[in-house]
């Protein structure tokens, strides 16, 4: 029996819903794992808009086995239903992808914090604050620059306890870096803004933990919760710090949270039992500080992809110049890291390179001449080779 015909008796016998068919296996597992709140999930599914179903799916799909045994259809409708509505009417709708969208404006939470609804009541609160805002980097600065005060919200070691809902901080009025940050994450998310929690579990100096959020512009940026630099983002205190991550270093390295599940979990340090919080190693992103290329430099970025698994792989990239010297060499990025990022060397622009990609006892070789800055290119896991035995 197909995913799909599965599914369709699983929901109901007289409705059949059309289930992606990348997430129909993993929506059957999360039924059975929703034990007796089984048919609030399978209602959430059937009464779901046509328009907004893909989103219910992609909630249910990845969602943890807490929230499928114990959250509503009624919480789950509406969750989706104002998700979708913030981000169609948001000025930015257009720069903001599809998997931008389902991954980091239609999730109701963040990490393991209870799980609040507050998406309607944030909306009624922030949207007109936005409205006029050109940029989504715009108006989170207004959001950081308001929302605490407006709540009379504030940092203290004193808040009752770390990992605390939207609603448990405004009620406290204190909030540690992570409750601050969960905070500014569900504002910008019930305007259409994509926000996520970013935190290290420990810097590199060992000083202590910190969190902080990054939002899609375009690509991602980042603001302290409760620290706005102005208008600015990519400006904080932590910056320094940030950059000294060790990226191969779980407890040193910088993570950003992923309610799609991902192979990694978010270490959290006020509770290390909990796997359920997935992520992304984006440390390479605050290491690799902004520099000035010299003349005739480009930014050029590599990945390779098994189409079939629809995910990254990590493989030994070799570069060298046309003469046979060596270049360059690294390891390309897998699922471990951002979608966005990629083994990236600076090339120069115009000139032939040859590349030597090896991954699982296959090869490629390939020889390119990169002539545009930003250029990633894809190699996909079927073009590879056997690499042949010495005899």
């Amino acid at each position: 029996m197909s995913n799909y015909s599965a599914l369709a008796l699983l929901l109901c016998p007289m409705t059949v819903v059309a289930i992606a068919g990348e997430d129909a296996a993993d929506i059957t597992a999360a039924l059975s794992r929703a034990g007796e709140n089984r048919p609030q999930i399978e209602e959430a599914l059937r009464r779901s808009a046509d328009d907004q179903r893909e989103g219910m799916q992609f909630l249910v799909a990845h969602m943890p086995q807490r929230d499928l045994q114990s959250l509503s259809a009624e919480f789950l409708l509406e969750n989706v239903e104002l998700a979708y509505q913030a981000w169609r009417a948001a000025t930015w709708k257009q720069r903001v992808p599809r998997e931008i969208f389902l991954n980091h404006v239609l999730p109701y939470c963040s990490i393991n914090e209870r799980r609040d609804n507050w998406r309607k009541d944030f909306h009624t609160r922030f949207r007109k604050r936005v409205q006029n805002s050109k940029t989504i980097s715009q108006a989170t600065a207004i959001l950081n620059q308001t929302i605490f005060r407006e709540f009379n919200v504030r940092f203290s070691t004193k808040r009752p306890k770390a990992d605390q809902s939207p609603y448990e901080t405004i009620t406290a009025g204190l909030a540690s870096c992570t409750g601050l940050s969960v905070l500014l994450v569900d504002a910008c998310r019930a305007v259409g803004i994509p926000a996520r929690v970013v935190g290290t579990p420990l810097w590199s100096d060992n000083s202590g933990n910190h969190s902080w959020v990054e939002v899609w512009d375009q690509g991602w940026h980042f603001t302290g919760a409760a620290e706005p630099a102005g208008e600015q983002l990519d400006r904080a205190w932590f910056s320094g710090r940030a950059a000294t991550a060790q990226r191969d270093q779980r407890m040193h390295a910088i993570y950003a949270v992923s309610y799609k599940r991902t192979p990694l979990s978010f270490p959290l340090v006020w509770d290390t039992s909990i796997d359920y919080v997935y992520a992304v190693n984006v440390s390479d992103r605050y290491t690799q500080t902004a520099q000035q290329l010299a003349a005739g430099m480009i930014s050029v970025s590599f990945r390779l992809i098994d189409e079939q698994r629809r995910q990254r792989l990590a493989a030994e990239l070799r570069i060298r110049d046309t003469t046979g010297k060596p270049a360059l060499s690294g390891t390309t990025k897998d699922e471990r890291f951002d979608p966005n990022d990629h083994l990236t060397f600076h090339l120069k622009q115009g000139q032939s390179y040859d590349l030597d990609l090896r991954w699982s006892g296959q090869r490629l070789s390939k020889r390119i001449t990169p002539e545009k800055e930003g250029v990633v290119y894809t190699f996909r896991r079927r073009e590879l080779q056997p690499i042949p035995k010495k005899p």
